[in-house]
């Protein structure tokens, strides 16, 4: 039977400096969503990379003295190598100065100007550098950027513009007719009321005051806005041209999910859906908004000097710590916070206190009363019911968190299994069972509950701990690791031997490791 598709994309990166741990978040988010759905059988295809073009980038190059496409030749390597340090499970990377890309770019802005959509005139507003974004005044905080918070200037020049008012009714309608293609709600709620109910903008679609860019093919002064550019990113990719669209593209369009920061979610829920609308394409299924990541309650900035970098935190606490932190600590609708602190925090108390100690204990346990052995379980007791119950219906509390995109609710219903079998222990107190013959084989069931159960919460953990999940297999000395083996309570084999305990996470000194970083 052929897999359910799902097609999930992250905004591109912008290649102005190396991301941050708040912009890897989002990759992070992805790839627990992409292998999640993975698992549970669907053909994924997951779509990631790099934006390009655009002012800032020719600036920054001229700050280091090189050509902008050696600079985001370096930077887009960077993000790359980032991502990877993440463990992310991404298809596709890709790159808005692609040529094929390119083209297809310079071929949609020549049919969306002869088509009528798109016209020249002039443009006099407030600019935004950072963000490459015009605003007018009424639309700025405090004479600011209302998205990034800096400095904004005027600027006049000759620019083509897309017509967006040919299709905000369009637009609109659509928005009334599908209320979960954006969330969370609040998000969409701000979408509405401040940009869509006061009336949508045209968009200025060309520059002529820089020149990196793609040119517009019939007016060589300009270049193609950023934003026009990077958007088509998620179709050009997949094989879409105006004159013909490639299996993949027919395959896997529409997106199931944009995944995105909020700060951006103008531009993919207002520009992005009328860009399709007039090339007559499908719109994504849904545009999710995700929080931000602060740090102690602050966005991270440069300016701000609380820049943290996941690459650098994976090298101290591994690579799967930082990922459960992302995923963990970020609630659906709100922002994050990151300290270091905290972050220590849930590595002892969750990572190495309730699962790791738990994997350590029991296979330890099997180790010391049964040689390493898995016994079978013919001794049981009501108090098992409890703890079996409780595993065999995670499942689908986690397939129902995934689908609204709770991740970090998913994670907290997985970590319930690791707690409910700690408990398990005390209750059962399975050494003094080992004291007396005549209970060895209740001692065998316990055992196996328990082992049966860190396998259970090890199969879901894949999605989120992908490396932590491998080394519990390998502890379990068991290949049943496919979600269908989660059904039913007897996945682990009989008669096989565990392999040697290993600690998952060490408890870490608080105060060595915040002296460490403090001197970073």
């Amino acid at each position: 039977m052929e897999k359910e598709k799902f097609y999930i994309a992250t905004a591109i990166a912008y290649t102005s400096a190396k991301p941050h741990l708040g912009n890897t978040y989002e990759i992070v988010l992805a790839d627990s969503i992409a292998r999640y759905k993975r698992l549970t059988g669907y053909d994924v295809y997951f779509q990631t990379g790099t934006d390009e073009h655009g002012q800032k980038i020719e600036l920054k190059a001229q700050e280091v003295n090189k050509e902008p496409q050696e600079f985001v030749d370096e930077m887009s390597l960077e993000v790359r190598r980032v991502w990877d340090s993440m463990n992310t499970s991404y298809d596709k990377f890709v790159r808005t100065t692609n040529p094929g890309h390119e083209k297809v770019v310079a071929k949609v802005f020549k049919k969306l100007y002869d088509q009528g959509d798109i016209y020249k005139g002039f443009y006099e507003g407030m600019y935004c550098t950072p963000c490459e974004s015009f605003f007018t005044e009424s639309q700025l905080i405090d004479g600011k950027c209302p998205d990034c918070g800096r400095e904004v200037h005027k600027e006049k020049e000759e620019a083509y513009f897309f017509k967006l008012s040919n299709y905000s009714d369009r637009l609109i309608k659509y928005l009334d007719e599908h209320p979960d293609f954006i969330e969370p709600i609040a998000r969409k709620n701000e979408i509405v009321n401040n940009f869509i109910k006061p009336g949508i903008q045209d968009l200025c679609v060309s520059r002529t005051t820089f020149k990196w860019g793609i040119p517009v093919e019939f007016d060589s002064k300009h270049v193609v806005y950023v934003w026009l550019d990077a958007l088509l990113n998620y179709i050009t990719f997949l094989g879409y041209d105006l004159d013909s669209q490639s299996d993949e593209f027919k395959k896997y369009w529409p997106c199931d999910i944009h995944l995105i920061g909020k700060d951006i979610l103008r531009f993919h829920t207002i520009y992005w859906p009328i860009i399709l609308m007039a090339l007559d394409l499908p719109l994504p299924k849904k545009i999710f908004g995700h929080p931000w990541l602060l740090f102690g309650n602050d966005k991270m900035s440069k300016s701000k000097g609380n820049i943290v970098y996941a690459d650098e935190l994976a090298s101290i606490f591994g690579t799967d710590a930082v990922r459960y932190y992302l995923l963990h600590e970020i609630p659906f609708a709100s922002d994050g916070n990151y300290t270091n602190e905290l972050l220590i925090e849930r590595f002892n108390s969750d990572l190495a206190n309730v699962l790791g100690n738990l994997v350590n204990r029991t296979i330890s346990m099997c180790h010391k009363y049964f040689n390493g052995e898995v016994m079978e379980p013919t001794c049981k007791e009501d108090i098992d019911n409890d703890l079996i119950n409780l595993v065999l219906r995670t499942n689908d509390i986690v397939e129902e968190k995934m689908n609204n995109y709770r991740i970090s609710e998913a994670i907290d219903a997985i970590f319930e299994i690791f707690r409910r079998s700690n408990k398990y222990i005390d209750e059962t107190t399975p050494w003094i069972l080992a004291k007396d013959e005549t209970k060895k084989e209740r001692l065998a069931t316990v055992l196996y509950n328990l082992l049966e159960a860190i396998r259970h919460g090890a199969v879901l953990l894949q999605a989120y701990l992908p490396d932590t999940a491998k080394e519990i297999f390998h502890q379990l000395n068991t290949e049943n690791n496919q979600y269908d083996s989660i059904a039913c309570f007897t996945g682990m084999d009989i008669g096989i031997h565990l392999n040697e305990p290993k600690p998952l996470f060490e408890r870490i000194n608080k105060d060595e490791v915040l002296n460490s970083l403090s001197t970073k």
